[in-house]
């Protein structure tokens, strides 16, 4: 009698220990698990990078008059009440320059470099 039941004990004892290591939900499909997920933190990095350069510049048009008057500038070509805008036609300008040539636009009053005095 103790002859079988120890050996159905034991029969029991590897079959859990089967499921455990090797059966559905075991330690394999555990390790497989967690590459997966370690794959896809590795590819949610840059989309956390954008979300938060997103949120810096939402949070930065809602609060800053600066922001949105680049925004205007750039993306509608609008031009401040004290400015005067010169078109020259047949001259295209890249928008990489119109950010470089903004900083050389002086103010109401002040000398321009290289003006003759």
């Amino acid at each position: 009698m103790h002859k079988w039941l120890t050996v159905a004990l034991l029969a029991i004892l590897g079959f859990l220990q089967y499921q455990l290591w090797l059966g559905n939900g075991g330690w394999e499909d555990l390790q497989l698990v967690e590459e997966r997920v370690a794959v896809q933190e590795a590819a949610n990095v840059p989309m956390r990078e954008r979300n938060a350069r997103l949120a810096a510049e939402v949070t930065d048009l809602k609060t800053g008059l600066d922001a949105v008057e680049e925004r205007a500038r750039s993306d509608m070509g609008m031009v401040r009440s004290d400015e005067q805008f010169f078109w020259v036609p047949g001259v295209a300008i890249e928008a990489e320059l119109v950010g470089i040539n903004a900083g050389l636009v002086t103010q109401p009053g002040l000398p321009s470099e290289g003006a003759d005095e």
